[in-house]
């Protein structure tokens, strides 16, 4: 049955203002922004007419046929050409899709959005992004698709919080954020099903006048109750992609094993992987051997065997635009988010013990000093020989071998020793920058719960493996160069004048000197912190020389990496969990004709995005992985509110003093108001509280005692007062109009 035909359109009732049916028209035609002012240009609205035209807008929007607000308007059932997107989440195949944030209720159900990334980073679910709309063709399921031109906010209007039922008072939400100052209310129809201690995506939908702002449940995302969940409210926080769409799953269960042709067959070469006793991927095998050869009296050929993970994740493929936007496996105490799905990390490219598998391998020989002679690249296939942890292989050097060390300790294990013996000699006279401060470990439960904290040993096995990738990772970095190769550099720049400077003020307070003048290298840093060793700062210097430092990244263009002393460096032995090291296989392979499977013309035309996506996705990486450490370590103490702990000062602010706790590494905050009875003034180049009465210092690397009187999980939270007094120093000299200072209270 046909439908009946439309009745003609009516003429506008305000005489001097275009129809709504003319209005119409011309929204849904404009390519620009349309608002009542362009509106009023294209049809010569003048005088009492706009009054008019902004009553027959306004009727126009009532009745639903038209759609937006003043300075942005839509036909009913239309898209303008640019609007904002907000992504709702991800589809079966990945895809990321949303819904215009303006759509009037009146247009019926908005509609879903294919959401395409332009350059820069790749928005997160709920954020609002600024995108131009563009038709699809095709049967799928988008007409539309959002092409983002800027990111605008992080996830706008939503927050992370625990769900939490309060007897009386009814739902609400405890914000994870520690800058979060109010709990939200939930009305009830908008618990989204959330039960109790839930943790929960919400989104705030009033947040005005002087009540509780009211938020509804958007998603659930685990228990709380649960302490494995714990690294869940980083990975939400920081939009960290935890989930590999089916598309990827599908992809990697479909790889078949990889092919022997064109690979040196290095199965007989009793290669060893040496990593953590806890490891679940195997990225690096290593071999060495003295060399024969009378032109290399006393040297050593070695062998860094890398997972070729390229033989796997091609360029293009779902695999490998999902690994380009995570950038890198993060690492929490609970769990790991692969860059790259378990069927490829744990399996496929993991080099495990006695089975076949594809490498990328460096040959290096090296003088009896250490120094580089020569290496060279192949595409091989491995057996390795042993997995063993470091505490085993150097167990075994130490002469206490495990059964399976024992058989390797002469003909695998000394060469490997005797030829770090050698790269040593080089490594010192190149003199990297050596800042002693040791990373703990959180040990956990089999409930998930944190059991104990520790420093585990660094051992020459840790320091061997190190220095061998770096010789790795320098060669990949030359060959590249050689052969003109677009590569990934790892760049380190040496430190700002600024904070050079700033360094240099603070190391007079301590009598001692930083050679102004001059170009800093490591090696001057290095003789400053051998000055402190023993004394009561030492902590202090190397704290303040590690803030020094610049952030290293990713470049295409090379700047040299100053903590290493090298002057060009890319990473090359880590491609299971880490893109780049991807990026410069591909490049190997292309410049060194080993395959077909080398780098794109996407790889390399989009070289500086992906340079700073990565960039960008190993900073988030490491601030999700110490927040998880925070709340795990708040929730192992909440019990011991009141108890009193050694720890030392690890930061200080104008607001109070950040202190390490020395057994568990575990930061809190002791505001200055809680300090003796004085006045307070920060000096900002001591890196120090002092009383402006009495001289008493609380500074930067003091070794102090603390209560610890406030504990919170969720946020991660611990806030300690001093107890005892802080040590005797000089009354600050304030010169002319100084700050406001802290006052102390007891």
């Amino acid at each position: 049955m046909s439908k009946p035909p439309k009745p003609p359109a009516k003429p506008s009732r305000h005489p001097g203002v275009p129809s709504p049916d003319d209005i119409l028209k011309f929204v849904a035609s404009s390519p620009g922004l349309v608002g009542k002012r362009e509106i009023g240009r294209a049809f010569g609205i003048k005088g009492n007419n706009k009054i008019k035209l902004k009553q027959v807008l306004k009727d126009m929007q009532d009745q639903g046929t038209l759609g937006g607000k003043k300075r942005r308007m839509t036909a009913k059932g239309n898209l303008p050409p640019v609007t904002v997107i907000q992504v709702e989440g991800l589809d079966h195949d990945g895809e990321a899709w949303g819904i215009p944030v303006e759509w009037a209720e009146a247009a019926g159900k908005p509609p879903k959005l294919l959401i395409e990334l332009a350059s820069g980073k790749a928005p997160a679910v709920g954020d609002r992004v600024l995108a131009k709309i563009e038709a699809l063709s095709g049967k799928g399921p988008y007409a539309h698709k959002a092409k983002v031109m800027r990111v605008l906010s992080d996830r706008a209007g939503r927050v992370l919080a625990i769900f939490r039922i309060v007897k009386g008072e009814g739902a609400r939400l405890v914000p994870v954020d520690k800058k979060a100052r109010y709990d939200l209310q939930v009305l009830q129809g908008d618990e989204g099903g959330a039960l109790n201690g839930e943790l929960v995506a919400a989104e705030i939908i009033k947040d005005q006048g002087r009540g509780m702002p009211i938020a509804r449940v958007r998603e659930r995302l685990g228990d709380m109750a649960d302490p494995r969940n714990i690294s869940l409210i980083a990975i939400h926080q920081h939009g960290i992609p935890n989930v590999f769409p089916a598309k990827v799953l599908e992809e990697s269960e479909a790889l078949k094993t990889f092919s022997e042709a064109r690979r040196m067959d290095l199965r007989d070469v009793p290669l060893v992987t040496i990593d953590p006793p806890d490891a679940r991927d195997h990225d690096d095998a290593v071999w060495a051997e003295h060399d024969d050869s009378a032109a290399n009296p006393g040297g050593f050929n070695v062998i860094v065997a890398i997972a070729d993970v390229s033989a796997y994740v091609r360029p293009g493929s779902a695999l490998d635009r999902e690994a380009r936007i995570r950038g890198n496996s993060v690492y929490f105490p609970d769990r790991v988010v692969p860059m790259l799905p378990e069927r490829i990390s744990n399996d496929l490219c993991s080099l495990r013990e006695t089975e076949l598998r594809p490498a990328l391998a460096c040959f290096m020989t090296f003088d009896k000093s250490g120094r580089k002679k020569s290496h060279h690249f192949k595409r091989v296939t491995m057996r390795s020989a042993a997995k063993l942890s470091y505490e085993e292989a150097q167990a075994a050097i130490d002469g206490r071998p495990s059964p399976k060390a024992e058989s390797l300790v002469e003909p695998v294990l000394r060469p490997l020793w005797a030829a770090y013996a050698a790269l040593k000699k080089a490594q010192d006279a190149r003199s990297p920058l050596n800042l002693d401060l040791p990373e703990r470990k959180i040990i956990l439960d089999a409930t998930g719960a944190v059991a104990r904290v520790t420093v585990p040993l660094r051992l020459d096995a840790h320091k061997l493996i190190e220095e061998f990738m770096i010789q790795a990772n320098v060669a990949a970095a030359e060959e590249l160069e050689n052969k003109k190769t677009p590569l990934l550099y790892r760049v380190h720049e040496q430190p700002s004048q600024e904070k050079i400077k700033a360094l240099a003020t603070f190391l007079k307070t301590v009598n001692r000197e930083l050679p102004l003048g001059q170009i800093i290298k490591p090696s001057h840093f290095n003789k400053l912190l051998a000055s402190v060793k023993g004394e009561d700062f030492e902590q202090l210097v190397h704290q303040i020389v590690l803030r020094t430092q610049a952030q290293a990244v990713y470049r295409s263009e090379n700047a040299g990496h100053f903590g290493l002393t090298l002057r060009r460096y890319a990473h090359f032995t880590s491609p299971i969990r880490r893109y780049a090291d991807l990026i410069v296989h591909r490049a190997l392979i292309s410049a060194l004709n080993m395959g077909s499977d080398g780098l794109s013309e996407f790889d390399i035309a989009n070289l500086d995005e992906t340079a700073e996506m990565i960039s960008t996705a190993e900073r988030r990486a490491m601030v999700a992985e110490r927040e998880t450490n925070d709340r795990l370590i708040a929730s192992y103490l909440a019990p011991q509110v009141g108890a009193v702990f050694n720890g030392r000062i690890g930061g200080v602010v104008g607001a109070g003093l950040f202190v390490n706790l020395e057994e568990t590494g575990a930061d809190g905050f002791v505001p200055a108001a809680t300090l003796g009875r004085d006045y307070y003034v920060y000096d900002e180049v001591r890196h120090a509280l002092i009383g402006e009465r009495t001289g008493e210092t609380f500074q930067m690397g003091d070794i102090v005692k603390v209560k610890l009187v406030e504990a919170a999980p969720v946020k991660g939270g611990l806030k300690f007062e001093i107890v005892g007094e802080g040590r005797k120093g000089e009354r600050p000299k304030i010169r002319g109009k100084s700050r406001k200072p802290q006052r102390g209270r007891r």
